[in-house]
């Protein structure tokens, strides 16, 4: 079993800048995927970004590219997400997510459902 833990949300004004950072219990390298979604009231979790073998790979939604960038420490077992230029549209809960199964042909990891551990969540508010 993995537990995941994010840290480093909170209230911020429009173009700020925050990084948030998601620590693992046990090893998450190698062959894990890891990934951030979020999520507002009544809509479905939302893809943001994923890496795998190791951050060699890296996935981003649309709506982040070139303002989101998502790293990782392996060997703090950390995954991060830096987030700049933050606007309204970004406030949500924001999740990690972690599968060990990182490299399997045909798994689309910008899909919630390819997950099988996530961290508690950390609120992100954009204030304009």
């Amino acid at each position: 079993q993995v537990q995941l833990v994010e840290s480093g949300g909170g209230l911020v004004q429009v173009g700020d800048s925050l990084r948030l950072s998601c620590a693992a219990s046990g090893r998450t390298s190698g062959s894990w995927a890891m990934g951030w979604f979020h999520q507002v009231p009544g809509k479905e979790r939302e893809f943001v970004a994923a890496l795998r073998r190791s951050g060699a790979i890296t996935y981003y939604a649309d709506s982040v590219k070139g303002r989101f960038t998502i790293s990782r420490d392996n060997a703090k077992d950390t995954l991060y997400l830096q987030m700049n230029s933050l606007n309204p549209d970004d406030t949500a809960v924001y999740y990690c997510a972690a599968v060990q199964r990182g490299n399997q042909a045909g798994t689309d990891y910008t899909r919630f459902t390819s997950y099988d551990y996530w961290g508690q969540g950390t609120q992100v508010t954009v204030s304009s």
